[in-house]
C-alpha cells in the first residue's frame, strides 16, 4: 500500500514538473544564445505596441539583434533599427551598459527597441 502511494506522489510530482513552461526567452542554436524578449518586456511599448527583439550572443558578444513581429508603422521602425546594429561585435558587458542615441523621427519605437535590448541582455546576464 505504501509504495503504491511513492508511486503516485511520484507520478504527480513528474506531471507537474512537466507541465511547467521552460524558459522561452533563452535557447541555444548550436554555440549561439538566443534572448527573446516577447515575455520580458511586455510593459516595454513602442508608439503602436510592443516591440519585442532576438538577440544574438556567440563567446559573449552580441552577434546580431533583430525586431520581432510588432505593430509598429514600418517607414518608423526601419529608421528605429538602425540603432540595433551599434550593438553588435560589443562584449555584453559594453553592449548592455551602452547610451545609444534615438533615431529623430522614431522616438517611441527607438525607445523601446533599446529597452528591449537592455532587459535581454540583464537576463542574459542573470540566466546564461
Amino acid at each position: 500500500m505504501k509504495f503504491t502511494n511513492i508511486l503516485a506522489a511520484a507520478a504527480v510530482v513528474i506531471f507537474m514538473v512537466s507541465a511547467m513552461p521552460g524558459d522561452t526567452v533563452i535557447s541555444k542554436d548550436n554555440d549561439t544564445i538566443i534572448v527573446n524578449t516577447t515575455s520580458l518586456s511586455k510593459g516595454v511599448r513602442g508608439f503602436k505596441g510592443a516591440t519585442p527583439v532576438k538577440i544574438y550572443i556567440k563567446k559573449n558578444r552580441v552577434v546580431k539583434i533583430e525586431a520581432l513581429r510588432n505593430r509598429e508603422t514600418p517607414a518608423y521602425l526601419n529608421k528605429a533599427k538602425a540603432l540595433l546594429a551599434k550593438y553588435e561585435g560589443k562584449t555584453v558587458k559594453k553592449a548592455s551598459s551602452m547610451d545609444v542615441d534615438g533615431v529623430s523621427g522614431a522616438t517611441y519605437t527607438s525607445k523601446a527597441l533599446k529597452k528591449n535590448v537592455q532587459l535581454g541582455l540583464e537576463y542574459y546576464k542573470k540566466n546564461k
